[in-house]
């Protein structure tokens, strides 16, 4: 991947239907995730569709799904397809895998092929949608094998859009993604990269904290149009999380379009903006060489992040 030819990394973009039409989520939740984020029509990007639309844009995109199975009884998409397609795009397209953290060794089994036969980059997961609490330690054996395998973990924090004004949610578990359960696999798995997914409303100042207070802690800013970000969050991007904040869209329930044009109007400092639409990412996935863990710049002379 070429750097240079590059004007951001996209950290979070979602491929929801394969070659063959599966999708990755059912009617209903895929209709609910329409209606949250007001998209008239859910798009149901392939793979092929997404390289050319972020390599016209000369974004880099890390790809992944969510596989769901056990929680939802819906077939999740295959990674192992999804990284071996991404193989024809390497000039655009960084692959993560996914695993059901209840298939247990198997799944364990499965981050290291993934990596070792695969070439995937790290992994996501979305703790509410797979119904999982991710500091019960029944699922340490996953971290162990992502620590040793030397690939991050972007988690889903905060609220989703999936199963939004359904009854009961669809039974998905908000507290599932409360980024404080995620304190504690940091400080149990300090080689493992950990990036919280998007403002982590309602516990924004939880993730913060966490990020500024753990090395291997990261903040991804995808979910959300920056113009809706609250001001203690970009207070912090501004100063102690210049190296640890990560541009990430959503795609395609957000488009890297509206938000990039959304970040342009925010406060964002000159010296910050690159940081945080390529350079902290391309560290953090190993594609230079600075260290992946900077510890958070707390000598900026920054505002506090929170009231006094």
């Amino acid at each position: 991947m070429d750097l240079s030819a590059l004007d951001a990394i996209d950290v979070h973009v979602h491929v929801e239907q394969d070659a063959h039409g599966h999708v990755s989520l059912d009617d209903e939740l895929m209709g609910a995730s329409a209606a949250y984020f007001k998209s008239p029509e859910h798009r149901m990007p392939t793979l092929t569709h997404i390289a050319a639309y972020y390599r016209a844009r000369r974004t880099a995109a890390v790809v992944f799904t969510v596989d769901a199975t056990s929680a939802t009884g819906h077939p999740a998409l295959s990674s192992e397809d999804i990284a071996d397609q991404a193989a024809e795009h390497t000039d655009i397209l960084i692959p993560f895998g996914s695993v059901d953290p209840h298939a247990g060794r198997a799944a364990t089994a499965r981050i290291r092929r993934l990596v070792a036969r695969h070439a995937v980059r790290g992994f996501k997961f979305h703790p509410s949608l797979q119904a999982f609490q991710p500091n019960d330690i029944r699922y340490y054996p996953l971290y162990e094998a992502l620590e040793e395998s030397r690939v991050p973990a972007i988690f889903h924090t905060g609220q989703t859009g999936i199963g939004a004004g359904l009854p009961g949610g669809r039974g998905i578990k908000l507290r599932y993604s409360d980024p404080m359960l995620l304190d504690d696999v940091a400080a149990d798995f300090p080689g493992l990269t950990i990036v919280l997914a998007h403002p982590s409303v309602p516990w924004q100042d939880e993730a913060i904290s966490m990020a500024t207070h753990k090395a291997n802690i990261y903040i991804d800013l995808s979910g959300w149009s920056p113009k809706y970000f609250p001001p203690q969050l970009v207070r912090a991007v501004n100063g102690p999380l210049r190296h640890k904040a990560l541009f990430g869209s959503d795609f395609p329930v957000i488009t890297p379009d509206r938000w990039l044009s959304d970040f342009e109007r925010l406060e964002i400092k000159d010296t910050v903006r690159p940081l945080v639409l390529k350079d902290n990412a391309a560290a953090l996935l190993g594609l230079t060489r600075r260290p992946p863990h900077p510890a958070a710049d707390t000598s900026t002379g920054a505002a506090p992040l929170a009231p006094s």
